[in-house]
């Protein structure tokens, strides 16, 4: 979720389980028992952390068909997100890297999804350029985004390396999350088949 230009990237990728991807907010299928990627810094679990998914971006899954809660729980990661309008750029870029069988078979990550409009506040151009060298920068970026391990939301402040090298940076508690200090968590503690997904208001760029 493979055919990069280098052993490193093919490692990367491999794990990878990106995209992302998978909007199924399914309240009865909340995990905590994923493993955490060691963290430089983490809160204690809170009283008021969220048992199951959360956020105002929730309440635009469909209630029933594919692209329901219940159907995601049962899809493995690319595959939700196919379902999911909201998640259709972020699915594109997947296809485009070949990362889809990839992320399909990965098991126990997590992914924080850029949606579309974190896709449409990108620059044109850095968009564009990410697009055309798919297995590059448009990867790099995309590996970026996914950290080993299914993070409950107790377990998601702090420190997380994600696939691609780079270390994310989760402030917040309870249902109030910001990524790397701008981006925040519109929909989180998602479940699809084979990751836990926080669907994120801003593509997150790792640092040159």
């Amino acid at each position: 979720m493979l055919r990069l230009l280098t052993p490193r990237r093919a490692a990367v990728a491999g794990v990878l389980g990106l995209a992302l991807l998978g909007a199924a907010c399914s309240s009865n299928n909340a995990d905590t028992s994923g493993t955490r990627t060691p963290a430089a810094s983490a809160t204690t679990a809170s009283p008021m952390a969220a048992s199951g998914p959360f956020g105002a971006a929730c309440s635009t899954v469909p209630a029933s068909g594919a692209g329901s809660l219940d159907a995601m729980a049962q899809d493995p990661v690319a595959t939700a997100a196919s379902n999911t309008p909201e998640l259709s750029t972020l699915v594109t870029a997947v296809t485009k890297a070949n990362l889809v069988d990839t992320l399909n078979t990965a098991q126990g990550i997590t992914v924080f999804a850029p949606t579309n409009d974190a896709f449409s506040a990108l620059p044109k151009p850095t968009l564009d350029k990410a697009l055309d060298d798919p297995k590059g920068l448009l990867t790099t970026v995309l590996t970026y985004h996914v950290v080993p391990g299914q993070l409950a939301p107790d377990q998601l402040a702090g420190s997380h390396k994600t696939l691609q090298g780079g270390t994310l940076e989760v402030s917040g508690s309870g249902e109030d999350f910001m990524v790397n200090g701008n981006s925040s968590v519109v929909c989180g503690n998602v479940k699809t088949a084979n990751a836990t997904i926080y669907l994120i208001d801003q593509v997150l760029l790792p640092k040159s």
